[in-house]
């Protein structure tokens, strides 16, 4: 009886959904029908001037190099790019870190997608002054960058499930909670779902807590 009952609240409840979309359905044929001749016109015009607006941003972005994943060579480029693009994204890797390659690997193909955002790359070492400005401690690092100003950090793998194997979509997800790129999907729910629980299973001499997996994997985040 009671299943009954909650089959029919929730039957009333679609039946009331159903009537709100459709209401607003007629609504929008009921407007578009009263359209005149000078509204479609005016319309087409606000459509092009949009779209010719955003091929004009797209050809300034590809100027500024967005659209590449490149590396900067010195300190002062950086700066420059946060003054020239609203979006960054910057890698803070060192030549042996092997999930600085990892991290390269999925930001060229984001470079790609996102044209919203610069992409770029800096190595560490090379940039003592900018490492410690910005504390990176940890390598790979990524800053996160809006309207000149660093909104965020990737700081290793945690944020992105503590595995190598992450896709593209996960990190692409991770960078915007920091609003850098345009983002459709939902912000609540990562992509990746966890594959294989981590365990603690000991503590290095320097400290660090050792943690593994099924394959006990050792790679791990490199202090700078």
């Amino acid at each position: 009886m009671a299943a009954d009952q909650a089959s029919q609240i929730i039957q009333n409840q679609l039946e009331q959904v159903a009537k709100v979309v459709e209401q607003q359905v007629d609504a929008e044929i009921e407007r578009l029908d009263k359209l005149d001749e000078n509204d479609l016109e005016s319309i087409r015009k606000q459509r092009i001037a949009q779209m010719k607006k955003m091929q004009e941003m797209k050809a300034n972005w590809k100027q500024l190099g967005h659209g590449e994943y490149s590396e900067l060579a010195e300190e002062k480029e950086f700066f420059e790019v946060g003054k020239q693009s609203k979006n960054a994204v910057c890698h803070f890797y060192r030549d042996s870190a092997e999930r600085c390659k990892i991290v390269d690997k999925h930001l060229r193909i984001l470079a790609a997608k996102h044209l919203e955002c610069r992409f770029v790359k800096i190595n560490a070492e090379k940039a003592p002054f900018l490492a410690e400005r910005l504390k990176i401690r940890v390598i790979p690092t990524l800053c996160l960058i809006k309207d000149s100003k660093t909104k965020d950090y990737i700081v290793g793998f945690d944020d992105l499930g503590g595995r190598d194997d992450f896709s593209t979509e996960m990190m692409e997800w991770r960078i915007a909670q920091a609003q850098v790129i345009n983002y459709s999907g939902d912000l609540l729910t990562p992509p990746d779902q966890p594959k294989k629980s981590t365990k603690i299973i000991g503590v290095s001499k320097k400290g660090k807590t050792i943690r593994g997996g099924d394959d006990d994997d050792d790679s791990s985040d490199d202090d700078y």
